[in-house]
């Protein structure tokens, strides 16, 4: 019989969040895959739990994975957490949850706070729909494309951003979708928890005078109904061989060009197999 996956959340600045049952899985688990084990030693060390640990990140999940997965086969139960927050969301640990699907391992949630919702939740900004991007890319032609995509999406659209590429981030927001509310969140559950209500306009007078700190969820408001701009077939194929020239596959760069245009994916790709 195999192991246990659990995906565990932990807190994102108050360690009054962790639950009960989180701590009961990490102390009984036979090891902890974590993506910066000085940061899970904390948690662990004020908790008083004593369970091995070997570090699964962005920079060695391709091996690691495998390495957990022949673990979790033999019978040995694990914990996958992130430094914050529930692993497998803008997380490496994505891969080693699909990894135990497709190996027949049972994977168990043991949820805990999140960045996306809580933010959302206390931001007051339409949350009946919305659109999680994580962060935007560093390179600027592939942050405006990834933008170009979002213009005509009607949903509130929420990403997460470093400070030190915030007011690049801003900038380019404000050219591709124009003026918009946006509510910037930091410090979540901390002592000094912030939500900023603004503009992008707004946003960036305020930082060019106090240059940003700490990590931010941004929750953008969705394009309007009458903003919507009515973009031909010809002009959706168009963005999709752009995404073919970046080195994106038919399939996505029809997928982006559909979310760019609102026409189907269907007949976008069809009209970029036919050229």
């Amino acid at each position: 019989m195999s192991g246990i996956l659990y995906v565990v959340g932990t807190p994102i600045g108050n360690l009054g969040d962790w639950s009960p049952r989180a701590k009961e899985v990490l102390l009984n688990s036979d090891f902890i895959a974590a993506e910066d084990t000085r940061v899970t030693l904390k948690l662990l060390n004020k908790f008083e739990i004593n369970t091995p640990m070997v570090s699964y990140h962005e920079h060695n999940h391709k091996t690691r994975s495998e390495q957990i997965i022949a673990r979790l086969l033999s019978g040995e139960s694990c914990a996958l957490v992130t430094d914050a927050g529930m692993p497998a969301v803008s997380d490496p640990g994505e891969e080693l949850v699909c990894l135990a699907h497709k190996n027949g391992i049972t994977v168990n949630s043991v949820p805990g706070p999140s960045a996306v919702i809580t933010a959302l939740a206390i931001s007051g900004m339409p949350s009946g729909r919305f659109s999680f991007e994580g962060f935007l890319s560093t390179a600027k032609l592939s942050r405006k494309e990834h933008l170009e995509s979002l213009k005509n999406d009607t949903r509130t659209l929420i990403f997460y951003e470093a400070p030190h590429k915030l007011q690049s981030t801003l900038k380019d927001m404000l050219t591709v979708f124009g003026e918009r509310d946006i509510a910037l969140c930091k410090e979540l559950t901390k002592l000094h928890e912030t939500v900023i209500h603004t503009t992008f306009s707004g946003a960036l007078s305020t930082f060019e005078a106090t240059p940003p700190k700490g990590e931010y969820v941004l929750i953008v408001s969705g394009a309007k109904e009458e903003e919507k701009q009515e973009i031909t077939l010809e002009q959706a194929v168009a963005f999709a061989k752009k995404q073919l020239n970046e080195g994106q596959s038919a399939s996505m760069a029809a997928k982006l060009a559909a979310a760019y245009s609102g026409i189907k994916k269907s007949d976008i790709y069809k009209a970029l197999i036919e050229q």
